[in-house]
């Protein structure tokens, strides 16, 4: 009976261990199929959308579109995000490393999930001894594709299955090569840098190619914590956290004991630090230029799936035609010369003017100030804002009156200056600038070389280049002079008496210009003498002899759109003209007669490098060959021995240049236009209201605000062997007489010191 009790408890034990293994199974064999129900859910996208492969290489965020010189070097971005796509190739293997090493060091090995790294999380969950993520870069990358937000707990779990499938897709799709640039492109870097390019530029004004270990070691620890690690707002935390990569790296044998003993002592640099905004950086003016006209090109040309470019979305890359080399010493020779002369020189000259730095009659200045300084004031922003918001007008004009603090610019080494002033007395401070308008092309190409629209971006929005239009003096005399050549019998030798001529006009009344000059009146003068010397009396025998309707009608051919009144007084520069064409006309002369379209933009591709558009210039002939051929020779004269005499004198220059000076009424303009075989120059300078201005001619007339501005500029240009300037002559025209210029009495005044060189001949 005992027998029988034994093996009956036996079987019954055999039965329940049968029992307990089936449910083992079973749940075993439940939790499997489960799991993988859940994960063939999940690719399935039972519980909410996956994303795509395009996707997965191109997640959708905000690609920056890049503007470039054309010497491909990036002038700046247009972005909501700053963000911009990098080639594993092209991002420089320290960064590689230092990447892997802090963040996910068997990247090589695993397939998307590491399972060492779970288990370790796990044990640290167990055991509340924490040692770290089990995220890998490829999970990260997926995290990257499913933003959480606030989630439950069972979403978030569910949430992280999810990015464990992607990550297994991206490992099974693409190269480690491409992921991790995938992951680079699309991480965050702190201050508005998306992306590994933008923090290259951001942090160190570098392309990730270039960086060194410490600067790797760096981005490669604030990826982790972009605010934390921050080198600009917390350097101490990222000094602390560069040095644990570069230990990571040193542990994970990326680099040796001696490398990172030397470079942990290395300080963070941030010298180059700079956020590339669109108030930031060179060409400022020139991109906002590209802006307005890129917007507008995107509104008429479609994506391919119909929908109009984005600028600020799409990634865009606009190739300019602007050197950053003449970019560059254009905006250096602007800032020497009115930071550090013209602008001292003219507080200077207001000192003792108690209605600075407006220049008004006695009688009625205060009511002109008045007028103009309310005039700005409903212009400001902030008048606007406080209209708009329906503040009452005398609350808008107490405060207006009323001291705050304010940073406003100043020519310093930072640019601006912390002060407390009142917004009407800081409107008067901005009109005391003198501002500027540079712009260089390329005679045959039309390529615009650089393009300084104004003094700085930040303050002074008004591009000066390209929207303002401003009297232009005696810059305008060489369109009257080329009609002569053109349509006359005129030669540069050609001469007529040095008189006073009166031109009749419409009413029956008569306009007589004056002359400030004092040589050789009442003697007969060759052309050649004549507008090298800016002669007004000249002006008003050749417009006597044709008419302003002829000199417009070149005019347009030559590019001149303004609007420019049938009158007499455009013989001596009455017109108001922007100074793009102003450029473009100029250059007709060194094109052998021929008007070419200045060039901003030479192509336009997207994101992926496919052109969408090229763009080449609209040519035209305007004036014969041997006539523009003799202007640069008469223009040759205003720098041998004319007005423009200073290059030779003070500048040192001895190659040939053809320029011609300018200066308004009042000295309210002045104006420089410089031809060179390789570079046709125009210089503007000037304020924002014509009644700030010089007292006197000396001080402004255009050889003395605008021409050392192209002295300064071409100095540098030529210094730069890479440019490849040349100092040849313009090539003469064939079967050209060159005797024509042999003109006896163009008197060479080369040894004229400057006390007695003659302004410019500009009353209206």
């Amino acid at each position: 009976m005992t027998e029988n009790k034994k093996v009956n408890l036996k079987e019954k034990e055999k039965r329940l261990l049968r029992k307990v293994l089936l449910w083992v199974w079973g749940l075993f064999a439940f939790g499997v199929i489960f799991i993988f129900f859940i994960f063939l859910g999940i690719s399935l996208e039972w519980f909410g959308g996956m994303p795509t492969f395009e996707e997965l290489e191109n997640p959708k965020s905000f690609q920056a579109s890049e503007i470039y010189s054309s010497d491909n070097k990036m002038l700046g971005k247009y972005y909501i995000e700053n963000r911009s796509s990098v080639e594993y190739k092209n991002i420089s293997p320290n960064l590689i490393n230092a990447l892997m090493a802090i963040e996910d060091v068997r990247f090589e090995e695993h397939s998307g999930i590491d399972e060492i790294a779970l288990f370790r999380v796990v044990e640290g969950i167990v055991t509340g001894n924490h040692k770290g993520g089990g995220s890998t870069l490829t999970q990260q990358l997926a995290k990257n594709l499913f933003p959480r937000g606030n989630l439950n707990k069972v979403r978030l779990i569910l949430r992280k299955l999810q990015e464990w499938v992607t990550a297994t897709k991206l490992e099974r799709n693409y190269s480690k090569e491409e992921i991790i640039a995938m992951y680079l492109n699309t991480v965050p870097f702190g201050n508005n840098s998306f992306g590994v390019k933008a923090a290259a530029k951001t942090f160190f004004n570098k392309t990730p190619d270039s960086l060194n270990l410490q600067e790797s070691a760096l981005l490669a620890g604030v990826v982790n914590a972009p605010t934390r690690f921050n080198p600009i707002r917390n350097p101490e935390n990222a000094f602390k956290r560069r040095n644990i990569v570069l230990y990571q790296m040193e542990k994970y044998g990326f680099i040796t004991e001696a490398e990172y003993d030397s470079v942990k002592m290395i300080p963070i640099d941030m010298s180059e630090f700079g956020v590339l905004d669109h108030n930031s950086g060179q060409a400022r003016y020139f991109r906002e230029y590209v802006r307005t006209f890129m917007k507008k090109w995107c509104k008429d040309h479609l994506k391919p799936n119909g929908k109009p470019y984005d600028l600020y979305r799409d990634g865009l890359r606009v190739y300019t035609s602007i050197d950053s080399r003449l970019q560059k010493y254009a905006e250096e020779a602007v800032a020497e010369h009115i930071g550090k002369d013209l602008q001292p020189a003219f507080v200077k000259d207001m000192k003792n003017n108690r209605n600075a730095p407006f220049i008004f009659p006695s009688a009625t200045a205060s009511k002109d100030i008045k007028r103009l300084m309310t005039r700005a004031m409903k212009r400001s922003y902030r008048y606007k804002s406080m209209k708009r918001a329906g503040v009452p007008e005398d609350s808008i004009l107490l405060a207006f009156n009323k001291p705050i603090e304010m940073r406003v610019f100043a020519w310093n080494k930072q640019g601006h200056v912390d002060t407390v002033m009142s917004p009407v007395d800081s409107i008067r401070y901005y009109k005391s600038f003198l501002n500027v308008g540079l712009m260089s092309m390329e005679p045959e190409t039309g390529h615009v070389k650089a393009y300084v629209g104004g003094i700085d971006y930040m303050y002074f929005k008004f591009d000066h280049v390209s929207q303002g239009q401003r009297q232009v003096g005696s810059t305008f005399k060489p369109f009257l002079y080329a009609l002569a050549m053109q349509e006359g019998s005129f030669t540069p030798c050609t001469k007529v008496a040095n008189i006073p001529y009166s031109v009749e006009l419409s009413d029956g009344t008569f306009w007589t210009p004056d002359n400030a000059g004092s040589k050789r009146v009442g003697e007969e003068v060759t052309l050649q003498w004549a507008l090298a010397n800016s002669n007004n009396w000249i002006s008003a025998y050749l417009m006597k002899n044709f008419s302003p309707q002829s000199v417009i009608k070149l005019t347009g051919k030559m590019g001149i759109t303004a609007d420019i009144p049938a009158v007499p007084s455009i013989a001596l520069g009455s017109a108001d003209i922007k100074l793009d064409e102003m450029v473009a006309a100029m250059n007709t002369f060194v094109d052998r007669g021929v008007y070419v379209e200045p060039i901003f933009i030479t192509r336009i591709e997207d994101k992926n490098g496919n052109i969408l558009e090229r763009f080449s210039p609209e040519r035209r002939e305007a004036i014969s060959e041997n006539t523009a051929y003799k202007m640069l020779q008469l223009m040759k004269g205003v720098v041998r021995s004319g007005t423009g005499i200073r290059l030779r004198t003070r500048y040192g220059f001895n190659n040939p240049i053809a320029g011609k000076t300018g200066t308004t009424q009042n000295q309210s303009d002045g104006w420089f236009m410089g031809l060179i075989p390789d570079l046709t120059t125009g210089v503007w300078v000037g304020a924002e209201d014509r009644s700030v201005h010089f007292r006197t001619i000396t001080l402004g007339q255009g050889a003395n605000m605008a021409l050392p501005i192209w002295a300064l500029y071409m100095k540098k240009a030529y210094a730069d062997p890479s440019l490849k300037l040349s100092k040849d002559d313009f090539p003469a025209p064939p079967g050209m007489n060159s005797s024509i210029f042999d003109c006896k009495d163009a008197t060479d005044n080369s040894n004229d010191n400057l006390m007695n060189e003659d302004p410019d001949n500009d009353i209206f």
